[in-house]
């Protein structure tokens, strides 16, 4: 959704900044979630240490997807709240993180396709959460999304300097 409006970015403009914040929690909590199974695995958590790391590609992939989505955010948050008033290049950086994020992550994702499709199906077929972490996963998740959603209803009232702008 957030991409698609990307290409009527002028008429879509609201759109694309609610669907931005409605994704900011989730995107979040896939980073610090991430960020803890790294670091676990990195000071020799034998429970993290037992799945092993990814494959080569996708850890040298992995430091280029995590930048280019806090650049991503980073910049789109900036000219939510202030528009032009730093200058152009923010939106410049907006255009380009994306253009690296949508590569780096669709190769990210289809390296991972069938692991996480292992593990959701898992999770689901455990039932109740008996699988073990799936209650929490499964909080943690529908918290983060409840959250992107109050803050994408909390904005709507909130006046952006770009969104004024001229074509």
């Amino acid at each position: 959704m957030e991409c698609a409006t990307a290409f009527r970015i002028r008429q879509l403009l609201p759109a694309h900044y609610f669907v931005g914040l409605l994704l900011l929690p989730p995107v979040l909590l896939k980073l610090g979630s991430t960020g803890y199974r790294v670091a676990r695995h990195v000071l020799g958590d034998p429970r993290y240490r037992r799945a092993g790391p990814p494959p080569a590609g996708l850890r040298l992939l992995a430091p280029v997807v995590v930048v280019a989505t806090v650049l991503l955010l980073g910049s789109g948050v900036e000219l939510w709240l202030f528009g032009f008033r730093f200058g152009a290049g923010w939106l410049t950086l907006h255009e380009d993180s994306f253009l690296v994020w949508f590569f780096a992550t669709g190769a990210h994702v289809l390296g991972h396709l069938d692991s996480t499709r292992r593990l959701a199906l898992a999770d689901l077929a455990g039932g109740g959460g008996r699988e073990p972490g799936a209650l929490t996963r499964r909080s943690l998740v529908t918290a983060s999304l409840v959250g992107g959603l109050l803050l994408a209803l909390l904005s709507l009232p909130w006046w952006s300097p770009f969104g004024l702008l001229e074509s």
